[in-house]
C-alpha cells in the first residue's frame, strides 16, 4: 500500500465523491477510482458503496478510515516538526536568573544557541531572591536559571548547571572574619538573615537550617529582600548569612569577610520551566545547556568564570 492509495482514499472518504477527492488531489477522475479499485483489490472486499447518486464508506471502508485517519495525521505532523527543525525556531525566548554567576553561564549558553537558532530572540532578566520563580510562575519568564532545589508543582526541573561551594559571609570585624574556615555549628554564634518573601522552604532546610548538627537553635535575622540590602546589613555587623563561593568574586567588599564552610552543602543551579509550557523554543534552550554540560565535564564550577 503506498502513500498516494492512503491519500486517494482518505480524500474520498471525506469527500464521498470521487470527482471532488480527485480535483482535490490534482488526478484525473479516473485514476482516483482505479486506485480506489485496487485498494479494493488488496483488502479484499469493497471499501465504498456506489451508486449514481451517491458514494458512501462500507463499514470495512468506516473501520479502515478510522485506523488510517490518525497514522496519516501522525507522519504529517511528524513531517512538520522535521520542516520547523530544519527552518530553524523563531520568536522570542524570555529567560531569568538569579544571581551574578548564573546571568554569566547563561550568556555561554545564549551564544551556543544562537550559532545554531539565529532566528530565535533571547531576553535575559533578573529575579529576586525573594521570590526567584515568582516570574516564572506568572508567565514573565519562559525559563529560569536559579538555585535549586525547586519542587513546585507545575514546575520542570531541567539539568543542574553549577555547583560550587558554601561560604559564610560576615562582618570583617566580626570575630569569625579571622578564622579560615568555619562549619555549620558557627552559625549558632550570630542571627543568620532570611529572605523576605516566599523562598523554597528547601533552601531554608538545606542552608539555613534551624538547629546546628548538634543541636543548638540557630537565630534568625531579619528578612532581605535583595543581595545588597543583605551585604549591608551583613557589613553592619546586623548578622551572617551562607552565600555561595562565586560572591567572593562578584561582590568583593572590605568590610565584608567571606570563610570558607567545610560541612555545608554546596549550592546548585539549575533550568527550571512550566510544565504546561514546554515549547520547542525551550526544548532547545534546555536541550544546548545539557549539551554544554556535557562538554563542560559535568556542572560547572565557579572557577570557570
Amino acid at each position: 500500500m503506498d502513500w498516494q492509495e492512503i491519500e486517494v482514499f482518505l480524500a474520498v472518504a471525506d469527500e464521498l465523491h470521487f470527482g471532488r477527492a480527485a480535483e482535490r488531489l490534482g488526478l484525473s477522475q479516473a485514476r482516483v477510482s482505479r486506485m480506489v479499485q485496487k485498494l479494493e483489490r488488496r483488502v479484499g472486499a469493497l471499501l465504498f458503496d456506489r451508486t449514481t447518486r451517491r458514494v458512501s464508506l462500507t463499514p470495512i471502508g468506516q473501520q479502515l478510515l478510522a485506523d488510517l485517519a490518525p497514522a496519516h495525521q501522525s507522519v504529517l505532523d511528524s513531517i512538520a516538526r522535521a520542516q520547523t527543525a530544519g527552518r530553524g525556531i523563531s520568536g522570542v525566548l524570555d529567560v531569568g536568573f538569579l544571581g551574578p554567576l548564573a546571568g554569566r553561564v547563561l550568556l555561554d549558553i545564549v551564544d551556543t544557541l544562537r550559532s545554531t537558532q539565529p532566528n530565535l530572540e533571547i531576553q535575559l532578566h533578573t529575579t529576586e531572591v525573594a521570590d526567584p520563580c515568582g516570574p516564572l510562575r506568572d508567565n514573565e519568564f519562559d525559563l529560569l536559571l536559579t538555585q535549586f532545589p525547586v519542587t513546585e508543582p507545575g514546575i520542570t526541573t531541567g539539568p543542574v548547571v553549577i555547583v560550587e561551594p558554601c561560604v559564610l559571609a560576615v562582618s570583617a570585624q566580626h570575630p569569625l572574619a579571622r578564622n579560615d574556615t568555619v562549619s555549620l555549628e558557627d552559625l549558632a554564634t550570630d542571627r543568620i538573615f532570611r529572605p523576605a518573601g516566599s523562598p523554597p522552604s528547601q533552601w531554608l532546610e538545606s542552608y539555613q537550617p534551624w538547629t546546628t548538627p548538634s543541636g543548638q537553635p540557630i537565630d534568625r535575622g531579619p528578612a532581605v529582600r535583595t543581595f545588597q540590602e543583605l551585604m549591608t546589613l551583613i557589613a553592619a555587623g546586623q548578622g551572617i548569612c551562607t552565600v555561595a563561593a562565586h560572591n567572593t568574586r562578584y561582590h568583593p567588599r572590605t568590610d565584608v569577610a567571606y570563610i570558607p564552610m567545610t560541612d555545608a552543602p554546596p549550592f546548585e543551579f539549575g533550568l527550571v520551566w512550566r510544565t504546561n509550557a514546554e515549547t520547542t523554543r525551550v526544548q532547545a534552550f534546555s536541550e544546548t545547556t545539557k549539551r554544554l554540560v556535557d562538554e563542560w565535564g559535568g556542572p560547572t564550577a565557579t572557577a570557570t568564570w
